[in-house]
């Protein structure tokens, strides 16, 4: 068995516990969350079942008991620490059910918690080989649960699932090879029978790919490679190639094209579509991979039951800025030009706010986030491509030089990074995560290695304001147009909360998780964990309270891949503890 359990009860009654929870959970295998349970999991308030508080992912709470009014006198009701010296990028989203909070830790760990007390009630350490290759850190972004299982992705490119009562593994299953440079750190989407997971390693050449999982037994159902060229499966058999080989990738630079589907999935019940973003074209440097470079940077629609691409809208074509596009893609409902429709948000790494007819992938509007975008001055909304600045295109190598460096903004680090934005159905807002920064950037020489990296560019990132770096904002999906905004001094790289309390939630590298009133933005409540807040924050009502919880522990791409950024905030504390937050009673 891959792994290791490891049990919070001690003691002399640790062996009678433990061997009758051990017998009794064959008992209870068919009980837990179903399918339907996943489905509403925005509108139930006792729980939190989803990545993303529902599987839109829109980050809303209908509950009201704390808000703008009474936050202030918000107070912790408990911390538990995951301990031992593991203690690196916490950027987790925990889950809450039955009386337990299930969240991961980095190294690819996963706790369960008394949602009461913070007791540990398991633990379970995957046993990770030597040479695994994650490029931004040795994070996990979260689980996913159904019935009587917890299940999460590994730094070394395996799908685990656990007995959710005991930390046992039920079946353990490889999605890639991590000798390749293939990862996992995003929470697996659920959607029916089938557990929706992606992979990481664009930057080492990995192709990425979506698979669907049956949930009891780990089966393969199918996989959708996301790379013109590839062929994809459906129940053992090909089901298509992707694309078209070579029509916008020449030779066969297709067969390490990246791509990486490295953030996870949403799923729209309306449509019956799910959603991934999918990564830079590899390697960075553009001039080596002329055309489009389908389907890189780009976000896919896909048949959940066939794993069949059904629409795609490129937001960088032929990037060479490692802008990505693997962003969240959040479905909502609104009137545009007088008319209802079912739409999408994506606010991109490359510094644009996308809206898009999620039925068909047009696009209905695009607009900055960020203070500038020197790689294109706008998108052309008939086209959906971008306005390129050539000139901002960093230039070929000449022979074995470097070639000419341009400064690009927003940084490769992107106007939004991996932090997932919050969609408020009372204010009609989108609360956003954003970053201030640009970057020096050339075009080295490369040649593809398997299991080396894959870039074939330098850059240097440092800050384009005085003031600040990160800045929480609210968008208008009908205008474009920012509403308020909050600037933060350090990168903000944790993701949103927002809920019918007129509340926004989000952490800074400071430490602090704060509270913003929803429509002004300005600043409610505020408490430091001690390090810095790189989590997504959830909210649920238990015993007739509303609780606030938040994971607490300093790391990410930002301290690795930040240069004269990162030894600004260089003393931040480490840390790996979850927070959990209440009012007083009275």
């Amino acid at each position: 068995m891959k792994g290791k359990f490891k049990n919070g009860i001690t003691g002399s009654m640790a062996s009678i516990a433990t061997l009758g929870l051990l017998i009794a959970a064959p008992l209870q295998a068919a009980d837990g969350p179903t399918a339907q349970d996943l489905v509403n999991d925005a509108g139930s308030t006792g729980d939190v079942l989803t990545y993303g508080m529902g599987p839109q992912a829109q980050r809303f709470s209908p509950l009201a008991k704390v808000n703008a009014d009474n936050v202030k006198s918000m107070v912790p009701a408990f911390a538990a620490s995951l301990g031992g010296e593991k203690q690196r990028g916490q950027e987790s989203q925990p889950l809450v059910y039955d009386g337990t909070i299930y969240v991961t830790g980095s190294y690819s760990r996963l706790y369960a918690f008394d949602s009461h007390t913070g007791e540990k009630k398991w633990e379970y350490d995957a046993r990770l080989p030597d040479g695994i290759m994650p490029c931004c850190d040795v994070v996990n972004r979260g689980a996913a649960i159904m019935g009587d299982k917890v299940l999460f992705a590994t730094l070394d490119a395996h799908l685990v699932a656990l007995n959710r009562h005991t930390g046992k593994v039920v079946w353990n299953k490889a999605i890639a090879d991590y000798q390749a440079g293939y990862s996992a750190t995003a929470a697996p989407l659920i959607v029916r029978n089938m557990v929706i997971t992606g992979n990481s390693g664009g930057e080492f050449g990995a192709v990425g790919a979506i698979q669907a999982r049956n949930v009891d037994t780990g089966e393969l159902i199918w996989e959708r490679p996301v790379i013109e060229g590839h062929m994809g499966m459906l129940n053992g058999k090909p089901n298509g190639i992707t694309g078209k080989t070579n029509a916008s990738w020449q030779g066969d630079l297709w067969k390490t094209g990246g791509g990486a589907t490295w953030l996870g999935g949403t799923y729209d019940p309306d449509t019956n579509l799910i959603f991934f973003g999918t990564g830079n074209p590899a390697p960075w440097n553009s001039h080596l991979r002329p055309g489009d470079n389908l389907y890189t940077a780009s976000t896919l629609a896909l048949d959940p039951d066939t794993g069949v691409i059904k629409w795609h809208y490129q937001t960088t074509p032929h990037d060479g800025w490692d802008f990505d596009g693997v962003n969240e893609f959040i479905p909502f409902d609104a009137t545009m030009a007088g008319k209802p429709m079912k739409l999408g948000a994506k606010a991109d790494r490359n510094g644009y706010f996308y809206v898009i007819d999620r039925t068909n992938g047009h696009l209905m509007g695009a607009s900055k986030f960020v203070m500038e975008t020197t790689w294109a001055n706008g998108i052309n909304l008939k086209t959906g491509r971008p306005n390129f600045v050539d000139a901002n295109r960093p230039g070929p190598p000449n022979g074995s030089e470097k070639g000419t460096s341009v400064f690009s903004s927003p940084s490769f680090l992107g106007g939004k990074n991996w932090m997932p934005m919050a969609y408020s159905k009372d204010t009609g807002l989108f609360y956003v995560p954003s970053n201030d920064w640009g970057m020096d950037i050339w075009n080295e020489p490369i040649a593809y290695k398997k299991g080396a990296a894959y870039l074939g560019a330098g850059f240097t990132i440092r800050p384009v304001a005085p003031d600040h770096i990160g800045a929480l904002r609210a968008m208008d999906p009908k205008t474009g147009k920012i509403v308020w905004e909050y600037k933060n001094k350090a990168p903000l790289w944790g993701g949103v909360l927002t809920t019918a309390g007129n509340l926004v939630f989000t952490g800074t590298p400071e430490g602090y998780l704060k509270a913003f009133d929803a429509k002004t933005g300005t600043e409610l409540w505020k408490f430091n964990t001690g390090s810095g807040v790189v989590g997504s924050p959830i909210t649920w009502e238990q015993d007739g309270e509303q609780y606030v919880a938040v994971m607490s522990g300093w790391g990410g791409a930002v301290p690795l891949w930040g240069g004269e950024v990162a030894k600004t905030f260089k003393d931040i504390s480490q840390g790996g503890a979850l927070w959990v937050f209440k009012l007083p009673k009275s």
